[in-house]
């Protein structure tokens, strides 16, 4: 963040630092176009990443094999981000957009966007046209439409005992979780476009106790609102197999599903057309099952295109690269948007 600040101060780009909250990092705004009333351009990326702090020291260099760029963040997001930038400063030094420009930067997207996301949505309701930097995918590929996203968290309760001379008078928590994770697995329906996940497990404190505590995450996948719903629903209603447990669920949807609107469509198409200009085919996914930043602009109502970052893969593994050769352009595309909107 401070490095995008340092840059955009050089560049003459006026440019707003938002302070953190709840332990989290800053973000940016930055404004460019033309200073007028109309609803502009908003463009999001955020700058956090899922690899732990130590990674680019231990696990994943920065090195470049090929066309390969590795590194932690590199394909989701950095490249995007970076490519997005350029473009963006090009245009403000050009004076060439013909609507306001804004460029939001956020540091907590990975997990959830819990500070961002009112501002992300303040945003959004001024703008025309969303343009979300996050990979491309399938090979270049734009994202029109998201899955939403709904995460929960499931406390466990039982009663702790020697689990050797006492072992009848416990009542063990992992023993319960384990019930309750087959339950909630066992709601995934891929012909419907529901998977439920569960990504985290912790309980116990000894080998030779029955432990009290287990405590287990959710990830829960819709591709409808009505979905999102039922399925939240049903991991709320969880109930304990043994009767001495206590079972307590808390969380929700935390990412409207995102649909391809008509608005999208068209916004779709004209990045197509800007693309075949620029000499490349800008082919679409559907739908893909992670969630963004642009599931909230499009919940909105208002066209929001995904997936406008560098190509490549990995993302979220030890093996995430970036495609040099993608960068020229997916930035050229990006600074076309940006003039050519309207």
């Amino acid at each position: 963040m401070d490095l995008v600040a340092a840059e955009a101060g050089a560049a003459a780009i006026a440019a707003e630092r938002i302070a953190g909250r709840d332990g989290l990092g800053d973000s940016l705004l930055l404004r460019a176009g033309p200073r007028t009333g109309d609803r502009g351009i908003l463009i999001l990326s955020h700058l956090d990443t899922v690899h732990p702090v130590g990674t680019l020291a231990r696990d994943l260099p920065i090195r470049v094999e090929g066309d390969r760029l590795y590194g932690p963040g590199v394909y989701d997001m950095k490249g995007g981000a970076w490519l997005a930038f350029q473009a963006f400063r090009e245009v403000a030094r050009e004076a060439s957009a013909r609507l306001p420009l804004t460029f939001l930067f956020t540091p907590d997207e990975e997990i959830g966007s819990p500070t961002t996301r009112s501002l992300i949505e303040d945003l959004g309701r001024k703008a025309a046209y969303v343009l979300v930097t996050e990979p491309a995918r399938d090979g270049g590929k734009v994202v029109t439409a998201r899955k939403g996203v709904g995460r929960f968290t499931v406390e466990i309760e039982g009663r702790p005992a020697h689990a050797g001379s006492r072992h009848p008078d416990g009542r063990s928590a992992i023993r319960e979780a384990a019930h309750q994770i087959l339950a909630v697995e066992a709601l995934t329906d891929y012909e419907r476009g529901v998977t439920t996940n569960v990504g985290t497990v912790a309980g116990g404190t000894a080998e030779n106790v029955v432990p009290q505590r287990c405590r287990f995450t959710v990830d829960l996948r819709v591709v409808t609102a009505a979905d999102g719903e039922l399925y939240g629903e049903k991991i709320r209603a969880l109930r304990p197999v043994d009767p001495d447990m206590r079972v307590q669920v808390s969380g929700g949807m935390n990412r409207p599903p995102y649909e391809c609107s008509s608005e999208t469509a068209r916004l779709y198409g004209r990045a197509r057309e800007i693309a075949a200009e620029l000499g490349f085919d800008l082919g679409q996914v559907p739908r893909t099952g992670g969630g963004s930043d642009g599931n909230f602009t499009a919940a909105l109502g208002g066209a929001t295109l995904d997936g406008l970052g560098i190509d490549g893969d990995g993302a979220h593994t030890l093996a995430e690269y970036g495609l040099i050769s993608s960068v020229r352009p997916r930035m050229a595309l990006m600074t076309n948007l940006l003039r050519r909107l309207s």
